[in-house]
């Protein structure tokens, strides 16, 4: 377990959103990438591409405001091609995740569609009665087949990309099989009594399977264009597809023949024999699950199928362990009703929705796992201190204790069903265990009673899966409130326990004895939560009034009361050592508050409808959120960071303040001409560049010709300098000696330095060698350049030379007989 806060306790002030769980499946078309690295899916009228063990999400591609239908991949993986209802269909590339282009399809919306083999068509079947097929990259439509008397519900390419045939099912209950070559419908499977929802080809090209909703599967013979076979399967099918032959499953005692799997309103996966229609293998159902199987996702690579749930879970089933399942993926979490952390790391949330699955999430790779058990919506939830067990309350009028061992590599067993606490005639809304042991657990129901059960005597363990959870005994069962009881908390002593209720009070309880031992009236509205101070005597009450309250344990009197919600306030929790409290509301908000001053320190808004799920990390540096907006935020605690922050601000603006005072400062020494308060102060400032500007300019005027520098106070300053200060001029003269133009300032400066300093001094400063052999490099270059100068204005020399003797100054010559100068 995360150790409890220590040290200095400083009040929390700043919250950030880090992490966010949303939905990445609403329903309808669901696969994989061609590599199974993406896991592709609709979100209302976007597509979410996610990656399959990360749970990261690499794209959104932004539809147009009108729900998706149905989308295909290319089997080389590079285009994706979208349908929604607005009938424009998209290519999109998912290398970039832009849309390339657009165009209109269909007269109605597409339903289904399919990308051949080759990657070069991309056939789709429309609520218009029409199958069409489209050269997407070039964007134009090839084929316009007219023939069906109903919306077209499944359609397929076949496999052998040397064989253009398209096959396409409808609810007008036929199967067509189309020539693209001949541009014609060359068959009319007709045998089923209901809508088409599955086509396949066998291996070898020449059988069609079809399911459909009338229960039964098709063997086609496409040679002779007739039926062969057909397969009673016991169940409405919404999807059938073959296996790669030879799948090797474990427990097949045949191995070696053709198969394929269905999928439809019992919920469970089958695999068949193609030969004779035997059932080789059914995947184990789900325990008390309810949901039907829309679509079966092969993929083919991993040999694994995913099962698309009617309730939007992604259920994913190893073919050659028996259809074992591996993992799980929840694609919407539809109304977050409470959330709890989980393990003895707090790295596993447990969150209850709007169904009777309990999903607990990986917060650290955002994995699921899907606890089954209950048989109707889950309501609430409580652990123990340790995080290694937990209760939840279910509308099917029990709580049930489950272990916890969230390390362990068989899913069935990480969350056992140790207990089934049954005897409340209604809806279990309220549910808390024992803090200091798990001996016992307090739950309250709309049957207006509050039951105390021994679980002294569970095995936490948990059954096997072929044991029934046991049953643990009520110690005592009160009539506790007039109305539903929404809310209860165990002290952290275990010696009380506070209900909160909708008949507006919240009532404190003796655990050992049942008996009453206060009552806290105020409250306007029912009240939403209760919680005991972890450190003082005190009870916090959140309320439908809007307001929280702290109560007095001791005469049960209203202490302080907080506003600054505009609606219900549905969850509290006390942080920061009992100094703080942080509640949500059906504003959508989430509030911090100082319980001392009563103000709210901050708001968090990152929701947009009811929060009903609240729980606060045992370290108390991340706040957990759950709403009805299906949405579930991490907030974690960045009031350090932030003073930090704001530390380094204000002395950034300090030392800001302070340089532009010596900045002034330098600037009138310049003015003045006090070169030695200017240089030492550039030296303070770390301006090298100012520095010399100033050098230059004093060398260029040469005040004192005697002097090196041109000025002797500027001899006087070098030789008066510290080994501090002279290690940053070295520093300087080093990186002006680099620049040919600096250059003779710097070894102006050098010489002052040499002729200031002995040998023994200039060895004193820190880094001395270093500054040598960077200075010597450069002064040689310099030297051998005005070697080459000096040399250059010996050739200027003899030049001139030469022209006087050429024509020498003064010596009369004779032009035509005369003589002229």
């Amino acid at each position: 377990m995360a150790p409890a806060p220590s040290g200095k306790i400083q009040l929390k002030t700043t919250f950030t959103s880090t992490q966010t769980i949303e939905s990445i499946y609403t329903g309808g078309k669901a696969t994989f990438s061609p590599d199974e690295k993406w896991l592709i899916t609709i979100v209302g009228e976007d597509i979410d591409i996610t990656e399959v063990d990360t749970g990261k999400k690499v794209y959104r591609l932004k539809g147009d405001t009108e729900m998706i239908t149905t989308f295909a991949i290319k089997p080389d993986g590079r285009y994706l091609v979208s349908a929604s209802r607005s009938l424009v269909m998209r290519t999109w590339d998912l290398s970039t995740g832009q849309m390339v282009r657009s165009y209109k399809a269909h007269e109605a919306p597409i339903i289904v569609m399919d990308a051949d083999r080759t990657s070069t068509l991309v056939a789709t079947g429309s609520a218009d009665s029409t199958v069409k097929v489209w050269d997407v990259d070039k964007g134009y439509c090839t084929h316009n087949f007219k023939g069906h008397g109903g919306v077209v519900s499944a359609i397929k390419f076949h496999p052998d990309k040397h064989k253009w045939i398209l096959v396409s099912g409808a609810d007008d209950c036929q199967v067509r099989v189309w020539d693209l070559m001949k541009r014609s419908c060359i068959a009319v499977l007709e045998s089923h009594v209901s809508v088409i929802r599955g086509l396949d080809f066998s291996h070898d090209g020449w059988h069609l399977i079809s399911g459909s909703r009338d229960r039964v599967v098709n063997v086609w013979d496409l040679k002779q264009k007739k039926l062969l076979r057909t397969f009673p399967i016991y169940e409405t099918i919404e999807t059938v597809g073959l296996l790669v032959p030879e799948t090797q499953m474990e427990g097949d005692k045949k191995p070696g023949r053709e198969l394929f799997y269905t999928g439809g309103d019992k919920g469970v996966i089958r695999v068949w024999d193609l030969a004779n229609g035997e059932l080789v293998k059914e995947q184990t159902q789900e325990k008390n699950s309810k949901h039907a199987i829309s679509d079966i996702i092969y993929a083919k690579k991993s040999n694994r199928l995913a099962a698309v749930t009617s309730d939007q879970n992604i259920l994913i089933y190893d073919i050659l362990s028996g259809l074992r399942r591996i993992k799980q993926i929840v694609g919407y979490n539809d109304e977050v009703i409470d959330v709890a952390y989980l393990g003895e790391t707090e790295d596993h949330l447990a969150v209850a929705t709007n169904s009777e699955q309990i999903r607990v999430f990986n917060i650290k790779s955002f994995d699921c796992d899907i606890i089954y058990g209950h048989t109707d919506i889950v309501l609430c939830l409580g652990r123990s201190r340790d995080g290694l067990v937990f209760v939840s309350g279910s509308k099917d009028n029990t709580a049930r204790i489950w272990a916890v061992n969230t390390d362990h590599s068989d899913l069935d067993a990480r969350y056992r069903c140790a207990g089934i606490c049954v005897g409340h005639t209604e809806a279990v809304g309220a549910v808390a265990m024992s803090q200091k042991t798990t001996d016992f657990v307090i739950t309250g129901s709309q049957d207006r009673t509050i039951k105390c059960w021994d679980l002294s005597k569970l095995d936490l363990s948990g059954p096997t899966s072929d044991e029934e959870p046991a049953k643990p005994k009520s110690m005592y069962t009160i009539i506790a409130h007039d109305k539903d009881i929404n809310s209860i908390c165990v002290a952290p002593n275990d010696k009380f326990l506070a209900t909160g209720s909708q008949d507006k009070t919240a009532k404190v309880w003796n655990v050992e004895t049942g008996t009453l031992l206060g009552t806290c009236n105020g409250h306007k509205r029912g009240v939403w939560c209760v919680q005991f101070s972890p450190v003082d005597q005190v009870l916090a009450t959140s309320s439908g009034d809007k307001t929280i309250k702290i109560w007095s344990l001791k005469d049960f009197s209203c202490l302080k009361t907080f506003e600054g919600h505009t609606n219900s306030i549905l969850k509290v929790a006390f942080l920061t050592s009992g100094m703080q409290l942080v509640s949500s509301g059906s504003d959508g908000l989430v509030k911090l508050w100082t319980i001392k001053t009563t103000e709210c320190v901050t708001t968090l808004d990152n929701h947009t409808e009811k929060i009903w799920g609240l729980a606060v990390r045992h370290d108390e540096r991340v706040v957990v959120s759950g709403g009805a907006d299906s949405m579930i935020n991490f907030w974690e605690d960045q009031t350090e960071e932030e003073m930090e922050k704001e530390a380094l601000g204000k002395e950034e603006l300090i030392l800001k303040h302070v340089f532009d005072v010596l900045e002034q400062d330098l600037q009138n020494y310049l003015r003045k001409k006090d070169y030695h308060n200017a240089i030492l102060l550039s030296l303070s400032l770390n301006q090298p560049h100012r520095l010399l500007g100033l050098f230059t300019e004093i060398i260029s005027m040469r005040e004192d010709k005697d002097s090196i520098t041109g000025s002797k106070s500027v001899d006087q300053i070098v030789e008066g300098m510290t080994n501090e200060q002279l290690e940053k001029l070295l520093t300087y003269i080093r990186d002006w000696n680099t620049n040919a133009k600096h250059a003779r300032t710097a070894q102006t400066i050098l010489n002052a330095v040499l002729h200031g300093f002995t040998s023994e001094q200039l060895l004193e400063v820190n880094n001395a060698k270093e500054f040598i052999d960077g200075l010597i490099p450069y002064t040689e270059r310099h030297y051998q350049r005005l070697d080459d100068l000096i040399t250059q204005s010996f050739i200027v020399d003899y030049t001139l030379h030469a022209m006087d003797l050429i024509d020498p100054v003064g010596k009369k010559v004779e032009v035509d007989g005369i003589e002229e100068d």
